[in-house]
């Protein structure tokens, strides 16, 4: 095994088993639960390095699973496998902190590489070396996912620390919105588009006790962080 754990909801045992049996030949430690009750329980008795959510759920659905595993660790990453190619429900999963969404019947071979990009991006804090930032009135601490102001510290996942990082190595400059896109999400199309609107957003009621602190937003190309 190469040391990464994952928990897989889904409730379709042909499915379920197919999926397991593959990610484990390509060494990743699979965990299968069979509805959203199980998942939980899973994860409140061990820690896991990626969670991949079926949306349709007996007990209780994906959505309400991953509410419940980001109030125990808002930093574990996840991802939903779901039937529906509908529009809302892609928005509500990206709104829950999602790393990507997958529509069924699934590749198996785009699974492994969407779950490689989000293991990748996600790497153990020890691993990472220290980085602490100033951005204006707020200290950013990259790898613990910590932005503090006047002692009052907000904890963010990772994907929101890696756009802010993004935002503050472009500082002054445009962060292109394109070339962005394909490296924290793995690809620019419309959904990812509207996560990355919503990322952002949420950066933006982070840093708005410093007034000095302006996300800008550059029609077509992409984004400012402007500190006066």
């Amino acid at each position: 095994m190469n040391g990464h754990k994952i928990l897989l909801a889904e409730d379709d045992e042909n499915l379920g088993y197919v999926l397991k049996e593959y990610l484990e030949m390509h060494e990743y430690n699979v965990t299968l639960a069979r509805d959203g009750e199980e998942g939980l329980e899973f994860f409140t008795k061990s820690a896991f390095d990626l969670c991949i959510l079926d949306v349709m759920m007996p007990k209780m659905d994906g959505f309400t699973l991953a509410s419940k595993i980001k109030e125990i660790d808002e930093n574990t990453p996840f991802l939903f496998l779901t039937a529906k190619a509908l529009k809302i429900d892609k928005l509500k999963g990206f709104k829950l902190g999602a790393d990507d969404y997958i529509v069924k019947p699934v590749d198996e071979e785009e699974l492994f590489a969407r779950i490689q990009a989000i293991v990748k991006r996600a790497k153990p804090k020890a691993a990472k070396e220290i980085e602490i930032l100033n951005i204006g009135a707020y200290t950013f601490n990259y790898p613990n996912l910590e932005l503090k102001i006047k002692g009052n510290g907000t904890q963010l996942t990772q994907k929101e620390a890696d756009l802010l990082k993004a935002l503050y190595d472009s500082q002054g400059s445009i962060l292109d919105r394109n070339s962005t896109l394909k490296k924290l999400w793995g690809e620019n199309d419309y959904f990812n588009r509207r996560s990355m609107d919503v990322f952002i957003s949420r950066l933006r009621k982070y840093l708005e006790q410093d007034p000095n602190i302006k996300i800008k937003n550059v029609h077509g190309k992409g984004f400012v962080l402007d500190i006066h």
